[in-house]
C-alpha cells in the first residue's frame, strides 16, 4: 500500500506543478477527426498529429509507424454490419475463439450467462488482451466463466458487447504486446475503442434484420448528437437493440442434442456415439432401495438387482418385471442408457434457445469545456444496460436424495399405501425408502434464465500544456454488474414433497412419455408439487474499477541529428474489486440435510453444486516512460537508410496482493527508401491472476466425462465392438480450489515486419500499401488445472497397473459393479464421485504466426472511388508442453497399456486443436460515386480438428473451413429543399449464400461460427 500511496502523491504533485507552470493556447482539436482516418496511410490509415494511435503515448510521434495496429474506420464498420461489440471483434482475423458468447456453453449459472462477448487476440486465451474505451481502461465483465484452454480455469473478460457501435470514431487494434505502456492483460495486444468528441448536429439511425428461415429478428435505433460552442463541446449517442431469440427447432445442427444422422454419409464417424449428446439424466430415474434384508421380491421374480437398483421405462423396451401401468414397467436392472436403451437419454435441445431474447441500450456522453486559454476540462458518462431471456433444458438432480418410504407413489411404500405392489416379501410394513440418483424435472417445463446487465463509467478530467508537454489527468469510476437468476429445484423442498402420503406428493416414479421417449413428460407431477418443490436460484456479481491518473507528453523533448526526441511519461492507481454472490442455497450457508440418511450436502439447489460467495481486492500502483528517438532522418543521406526511429518504454507496476513487476519494450521502424519500411519489436508482458484465481475457496462444479476404465470393461466384456462406441459418460463434481499463492503469468513477444508502398505508382491508380508481419509470444506460467479427463485417463492407467489415481474419488464397488467386471481381469471399482484439482502455474506457450493486409485507396474518378482492404493471419505455431502426466499416457497409448482411442491433450502442437484455425482472414471492399454506395465484407475461417470426437484410429472430426460474404447497397438522398436532414437507405444482407456453420459433433463451434445463416437487413439514417 506504500507504493500506492506515493504514486498517488507523485500523480498529485505532477498535476499541481504542470498546472502552474506558464503555458501557451493548445491548439484546438480537429473538428472532425474521421477526415484523418479516412487518409490513405501504411495500415490503411495516418492520423493526424493531434490524435494518438494505440501503441504510443506521445503524440505526433513517427514511431506510430514501427507498430502492426489495425484500424477500421466508418466505410469498414458499415461493411461488416455488426450492430454489436462481439460482431465487431469477430470481424478481426487476428481475434481468436470468443468463449464467452450466448450460443456457447451457457446451461448453467456457473457461466457467464446473459448479453456477453469476450475478447481473444491471438488464440492466447481470455484474458490476454486489453480493452481500452478513448485510451483508458475498462471494468470487466463480474461473471467469470470455466473455458481457458488449460482446463476449466474461471477467467474474466471484457464485454465486446457493451462496446458501443455508434458514434464510433475508429476502432485501434494493436497487434503487439503493450505492457509496457498499459500492464497487465497486454500480452496480446490492445484493443481501444475510439468515440466521436466533437460532433455537431444530430444522426438518426434505425435498423431492422434477421436470419432467413428462423425466428431470429433484430432492431436497432440510434442517436447521436453534438453541440460546438465557444469554449468546447458535448456530444452524445444512444442505441437500442432488441432481439428476438434464436430457437433450436430452427436448424437441423441445432434442433436435436443427437447429431448422429447428420454424419450418416462419413462412414469413419457414422457409428461414433460422440454426436449423440442427449444426457442420460432424463425423466427416466435412477433409484435404489437398500437390500439389507434382502432383495424385494415378487413371489420368485427379484425387483431389483443385487445391490438394490431398478428402474421405470417403457414395455416397448423390453425386460418387464412389473407392470405399474399400460406405458410404464418397473424393471430390476440398473438405468440403462446405452446401446438399445441410449433413446431414454433425454435430448437437451428440445424446446431451447440457441441465442437468448436481448435487450440492449448503451448511451455514452463526452464533453470538454476550455476554463482558460490553457485549461480544459473534459468528461465522459457511459451506461450500459442488457436484458436477456433463454430457454434452457428442464434442471436436473445432481446429488442423491432419499425418496421416504411414506411417499404416495412409492411401489416399495408402506402397507396401505395405494401404490405399493401387492404380495412383495423383503419389504417390511413401514415400506423401503429409495434413492434417486439419475433425474430431471422435466415436468416443471423448461428452465427459464433471466440475466440483466449493467455497466457504468465515469470520468473526469482536465489537461493542459505546459513547458512544451500536453499533459492530463482523469479520475475514472467504473462497475460492471450482473444478475442471473433461474429456476432451480430445492433440495429440502423436493425431499418434503417426496415425504407426502397423498397424491400431492411429487412422483419421480412416472417416468416420461411412451412414445416420445427422449423428451417430454406424458404423466406429470401435481401443479402443487412442482410449486412446492421450485424456487429461484440467484447470482449476483459485480467489479468496479477506480482509477486515478496523471500522464504527459511532449514530441520534441530535445533535437538529435535524425530528429526531435519525444517523451511521454505517467503514473496511475488503480482500485480493483470483484464480488460473486451465490444464492444461500449454493453458498453453504443452508445446506441440505438428508432426513433419510442424514447426510449433508453443501447445496441446496438440485441442480447445481455448491460454491462458497468470492471477494478479492487489490490496489495497484504504475508509472511508466516512453521515449521516441530518431537516429536517422533523410536529410541525414545515410545510404540505404532514409529513416530510422526507436521506441523505447518501460512500465513498473506494485500489486498489493502479489508484489511487483516491471516490462520493457523497444520498437524500430526503418525506412529503407521512400515506399518501404522494416519494423520490428521486442517486449515482455504480463498478465496478473485474476481476483477469483486467488480468493475462490474450493468449488464444486457438476462434470461429464468417458469413464475410461468402464470403456474398457465394456469392451473387453463384449458390451461393445469398439473403444468409440463406448457411452459410459458419467457425471460426477470436480472440485477445484483456488491458489493465494500464484505468480503472474509472463511472457516475451518478438515481432518483425515490412511495409511497401510502391510510390513509383502514378496518382491516378491511387495508394497501395502492403504489409507483412511475423510475430511471436511466449508465455511462462500459464495458471491452469490438469483437467478431468487427463486425471480419469491417469486412473484408467494405474487402475490397469494395480493402483489408483489419488485425485479421482470412486464408490466403493457394489454387487452390480462387480458383476460388471466379472471375467475382464479388472478389479471391480464403483461410479466416480469427484475429481479434484486447483490452480497451478502450469507450463509454457509458444505462439507464432505471421499476419498480411493489402490496401488500397483509388483517387475519385468518373467511376466513383473505391477503397479495399484484405487482412490475414497465418499461424505457425502454437506449442504447450503437456506435461509429466499427459506425456505418461501418451507413451502408454503408443505401448498398447491403454486402448489407442483414448482421447488425450497429447498434442504439443495445438493449431487446429477444438479452436485455433491455422488461416484467418477478412476482406472490405467499397465503392462510392456520387450518393451512391456499395460495400462488400468477406471473412475466412480455416479447418480445425475436434479431437474429442475420433474415428476408430484416434484421427480426429475435421470441422471445415468456411467463408462468408456480406453485401450492402445505399443510397444517400440530399436534402435540397431544406425541409430536414439529409437521408441514407441502405439494404445488406450477412452471409450472402447461406452457408450453414461447418458440422461438429455439437452441431457447430459457438467460439468460432455464428448458429445461422444468410441475414438480411435495411437501415434509415437521416442528419441534420
Amino acid at each position: 500500500m506504500r507504493g500506492s500511496t506515493s504514486a498517488l502523491l507523485l500523480a498529485s504533485t505532477a498535476i499541481c506543478l504542470f498546472a502552474g507552470l506558464p503555458a501557451h493556447a493548445q491548439d484546438k482539436a480537429p473538428t472532425a477527426q474521421g477526415d484523418a482516418a479516412d487518409s490513405d496511410g501504411p495500415d490503411g490509415d495516418i492520423l493526424s498529429s493531434d490524435i494518438v494511435v494505440v501503441g504510443t503515448r506521445i503524440e505526433g510521434a513517427r514511431v506510430t509507424e514501427a507498430l502492426p495496429v489495425v484500424v477500421l474506420d466508418q466505410d469498414r464498420i458499415d461493411a461488416i454490419g455488426a450492430v454489436s461489440g462481439d460482431e465487431l471483434i469477430r470481424s478481426i482475423p487476428q481475434m481468436g475463439d470468443v468463449s464467452f458468447n450466448p450460443g456457447n456453453n451457457a446451461q448453467t449459472s456457473n457461466a457467464a450467462r446473459g448479453d456477453v462477448g469476450s475478447v481473444n487476440l491471438r488464440s492466447l486465451g481470455v484474458g490476454n488482451t486489453l480493452v481500452l474505451l478513448n485510451g483508458r481502461r475498462i471494468v470487466t465483465h463480474p461473471a467469470s466463466q470455466g473455458l481457458s484452454d488449460t482446463g476449466t480455469v474461471p477467467v474474466l473478460s471484457y464485454n465486446s458487447n457493451a462496446i458501443p457501435t455508434t458514434g464510433l470514431q475508429r476502432f485501434e487494434v494493436l497487434l503487439d504486446g503493450a505492457a509496457a505502456l498499459y500492464g497487465s492483460d497486454a500480452v496480446a495486444g490492445v484493443v481501444n475503442t475510439v468515440l466521436k468528441d466533437n460532433y455537431d448536429g444530430l444522426r438518426l439511425q434505425a435498423q431492422y434484420g434477421g436470419a432467413e428461415g428462423t425466428h431470429l429478428r433484430e432492431f436497432q435505433g440510434n442517436i447521436l448528437a453534438g453541440k460546438s460552442f465557444d469554449r468546447g463541446n458535448f456530444t452524445v449517442s444512444f442505441e437500442y437493440t432488441n432481439r428476438s431469440a434464436l430457437r433450436a427447432e430452427d436448424q437441423d445442427f441445432t434442433a436435436s442434442a443427437d447429431l448422429r444422422p447428420l454424419f450418416a454419409d462419413y462412414p469413419d464417424f457414422a457409428d461414433s456415439t460422440t454426436p449423440d449428446g442427449r444426457a442420460t439424466r432424463g425423466t427416466w430415474p435412477a433409484l435404489q432401495v437398500a437390500v439389507t434384508g434382502g432383495r424385494p421380491r415378487l413371489g420368485s421374480t427379484n425387483m431389483t438387482t443385487a445391490a438394490g437398483a431398478f428402474t421405470v421405462r417403457p414395455p416397448s423396451f423390453g425386460g418387464c418385471t412389473y407392470q405399474l401401468s399400460p406405458d410404464l414397467c418397473l424393471v430390476n436392472t440398473s438405468l440403462a442408457t446405452n446401446n438399445s436403451f441410449r433413446d431414454l437419454r433425454y435430448d437437451t435441445a428440445v424446446g431451447t434457445t440457441v441465442m437468448p431474447q436481448v435487450k440492449r441500450y448503451n448511451g455514452f456522453a463526452n464533453g470538454h469545456y476550455d476554463l482558460t486559454d490553457t485549461l480544459t476540462l473534459f468528461g465522459e458518462f457511459g451506461y450500459y444496460y442488457s436484458d436477456t431471456l433463454r430457454g434452457q433444458p428442464p434442471v436436473i438432480n445432481l446429488n442423491q436424495i432419499w425418496i421416504p418410504a411414506s411417499n404416495y407413489y412409492n411401489p416399495f411404500g408402506p402397507v396401505g399405501s395405494p401404490n405399493r405392489i401387492p404380495g412383495l416379501t423383503n419389504v417390511p410394513d413401514e415400506g423401503l425408502p429409495v434413492r434417486m440418483t439419475n433425474y430431471r424435472f422435466v415436468d416443471a417445463g423448461p428452465q427459464t434464465v433471466h440475466v440483466t446487465g449493467e455497466q457504468l463509467r465515469a470520468l473526469l478530467g482536465i489537461r493542459g500544456e505546459a513547458a512544451g508537454f500536453k499533459w492530463d489527468s482523469a479520475f475514472t469510476y467504473s462497475e460492471a454488474s450482473a444478475h442471473d437468476s433461474s429456476f432451480a429445484v430445492r433440495s429440502s423442498a423436493l425431499q418434503q414433497s417426496l415425504a407426502l402420503s397423498t397424491p400431492d406428493a411429487y412422483n419421480p416414479f412416472n417416468g416420461g412419455c411412451a412414445t416420445t421417449t427422449t423428451y417430454g413428460d406424458c404423466t406429470p407431477s401435481s401443479q402443487v408439487a412442482i410449486d412446492a418443490i421450485g424456487f429461484q436460484l440467484q447470482r449476483r456479481s459485480k467489479t468496479t474499477l477506480t482509477m486515478g491518473d496523471f500522464r504527459a507528453s511532449r514530441p520534441d523533448l530535445f533535437k538529435l541529428p535524425g530528429g526531435d526526441v519525444g517523451m511521454a511519461f505517467g503514473v496511475e492507481v488503480r482500485r480493483e474489486t470483484q464480488r460473486d454472490d451465490r444464492d444461500a442455497a449454493v453458498d453453504g450457508s443452508d445446506p441440505f440435510v438428508d432426513m433419510v440418511s442424514g447426510a449433508i450436502t453443501i447445496s441446496d439447489a438440485a441442480a447445481v453444486s455448491d460454491n462458497p460467495d468470492t471477494y478479492g481486492k487489490r490496489t495497484v500502483a504504475a508509472g511508466y516512460a516512453e521515449l521516441a528517438v530518431p537516429l536517422v532522418s533523410e536529410d541525414m543521406n545515410v545510404p540505404l537508410m532514409r529513416r530510422f526511429d526507436l521506441q523505447l518504454a518501460g512500465r513498473y507496476e506494485h500489486y498489493s496482493d502479489f508484489g511487483s513487476v516491471a516490462r520493457p519494450k523497444i520498437a524500430a521502424a526503418w525506412d529503407v527508401f521512400d515506399g518501404l519500411r522494416f519494423r520490428g519489436s521486442y517486449s515482455q508482458g504480463f498478465r496478473a491472476p485474476n481476483l477469483e484465481q486467488v480468493n475462490a475457496v474450493e468449488y464444486a462444479r457438476l462434470a461429464t466425462s468417458q469413464d475410461f476404465l468402464r470403456c474398457e470393461v465394456d469392451l473387453r466384456a463384449g458390451r461393445i465392438d469398439s473403444f468409440t462406441a463406448c457411452g459410459n459418460n458419467v457425471g460426477y463434481s470436480r472440485r477445484v480450489s483456488g491458489n493465494p499463492d500464484l505468480k503472474p503469468e509472463k511472457s516475451t513477444n518478438y515481432n518483425l515486419g515490412a511495409v511497401f508502398e510502391p510510390t513509383f505508382l502514378p496518382a491516378d491508380l491511387g495508394h497501395l500499401t502492403f504489409t507483412v508481419d511475423y510475430w511471436s509470444i511466449r508465455q511462462k506460467g500459464i495458471v491452469g488445472i490438469l483437467g478431468n479427463d487427463t486425471a480419469i485417463a491417469l486412473d484408467y492407467l494405474l487402475r490397469l497397473q494395480g493402483s489408483s489415481n489419488p485425485n479421482v474419488v470412486r464408490d466403493a464397488a457394489n454387487a452390480d459393479d462387480i458383476a460388471a467386471f466379472a471375467g475382464t481381469g479388472i478389479a471391480p471399482v464403483g461410479s466416480i464421485l469427484t475429481v479434484r484439482d486447483q490452480f497451478i502455474n502450469l507450463l509454457p506457450q509458444t505462439v507464432r504466426g505471421l499476419d498480411f493486409a493489402v490496401y488500397w485507396r483509388s483517387p475519385k474518378t468518373s467511376i466513383g472511388k473505391f477503397d479495399l482492404a484484405v487482412n490475414a493471419t497465418r499461424l505457425l505455431k502454437f506449442s504447450r508442453a503437456p506435461g509429466d502426466a499427459v506425456d505418461m499416457l501418451v507413451a502408454a497409448r503408443a505401448a498398447g497399456d491403454i486402448n489407442a482411442a483414448t482421447p488425450l491433450p497429447e498434442t504439443e502442437d495445438l493449431i487446429e486443436a477444438n479452436g485455433r484455425p491455422k488461416w484467418r482472414g477478412s476482406a472490405s471492399l467499397t465503392w462510392s460515386l456520387g450518393q451512391f454506395q456499395i460495400g462488400a465484407f468477406a471473412r475466412y475461417t480455416g479447418a480445425v480438428d475436434e479431437t474429442g470426437f475420433v474415428d476408430a484410429d484416434g484421427n480426429p472430426w475435421r470441422v471445415k473451413s468456411q467463408l462468408t460474404a456480406n453485401l450492402y447497397a445505399q443510397v444517400r438522398i440530399r436534402d435540397q429543399a431544406g425541409i430536414g436532414g439529409d437521408m441514407r437507405w441502405r439494404v445488406g444482407v450477412r452471409n450472402i449464400v447461406n452457408k450453414k456453420p461447418p458440422l461438429s459433433s455439437e452441431g457447430y463451434l459457438g467460439s468460432l461460427y455464428s448458429p445461422y445463416g444468410r441475414y438480411w437487413y435495411t437501415s434509415i439514417t437521416t442528419e441534420f
